[in-house]
Formats: structure tokens, C-alpha cells, sequence
């Protein structure tokens, strides 16, 4: 085998379809556009979702849910997490240093009994109880 010897494998490849070039090719006159109408001029193309002026599926199917763009807190209870509780001042960097809480946590309400008579504590504003 040598470098002037290779070829593609047999059927791997085709030969490119010229239209346009003649009757005698099979491809000439109107180039298998078929005969008149929009789709055999120059210059047509077609919106991906158009369907012919018929109400479009996306607007037929019914919208369901809603994504709120307003963060929700994180809620915990201090009833059962008691490190919170203890926290002589509870501040959300205070709370992630005793309870394992995600980056994306930005706000954090904490609930419970217990957690009214933990208002005095609270120092930082993304962090608040029940009772406010």
C-alpha cells in the first residue's frame, strides 16, 4: 500500500448532483424544483415551526407551571438543629460554619418553637424567624 494507491471505500462516497445544467443531464429546466409555486423559487425558505398558517402546536398545548425568579429562603428547624440555636450570633456565615448549607443559599428562615426567642440573636439580614 502506498500513498498514491488509496482510495475511499466502495459506496462511501457519491458524485455531487449538479441541477441546472441542461436537459440532457435529467436535472435540467427546473432543476427537480418541480413545476411553479413558492417552494420553486429562488429565495424560498421556511420558518422552522411554520405550519402552513395553522395555529402553531406551542400555542395549542396548554401552559402549565410557573418559575418564580424571587429566591426562597431556606428554612430550618431549630427544633432539630440545635448548633443553630446555640449560635451566641446568627448570621448566615455563622449558620454555614455549623450546618452544611449550599453557595446558592442567600437567604435563610429558620422555624420551629423555639425559633421566636432566637430574634434577638439574628445580626445579619438574610436571616429571619417566624415571628418577622
Amino acid at each position: 500500500m502506498v500513498l498514491d494507491n488509496l482510495q475511499p471505500a466502495s459506496g462511501s462516497t457519491k458524485n455531487v448532483k449538479r441541477v441546472g445544467r441542461g436537459q440532457g443531464s435529467g436535472m435540467g429546466k427546473t432543476s427537480t424544483r418541480g413545476q411553479k409555486g413558492q417552494k420553486s423559487r429562488s429565495g424560498y425558505k421556511i420558518k422552522r415551526h411554520f405550519e402552513g398558517g395553522q395555529q402553531p402546536l406551542q400555542k395549542r398545548v396548554p401552559k402549565i407551571g410557573f418559575f418564580s425568579r424571587v429566591a426562597k429562603p431556606y428554612s430550618i428547624n431549630v427544633d432539630k438543629i440545635k448548633q443553630v440555636a446555640e449560635l451566641e450570633e446568627i448570621t448566615l456565615d455563622s449558620i454555614k460554619a455549623v450546618y452544611k448549607l449550599s453557595r446558592r443559599v442567600t437567604k435563610v428562615k429558620l422555624i420551629g418553637t423555639a425559633a421566636k426567642d432566637l430574634a434577638s440573636k439574628i445580626k445579619d439580614e438574610n436571616v429571619t424567624t417566624t415571628g418577622n
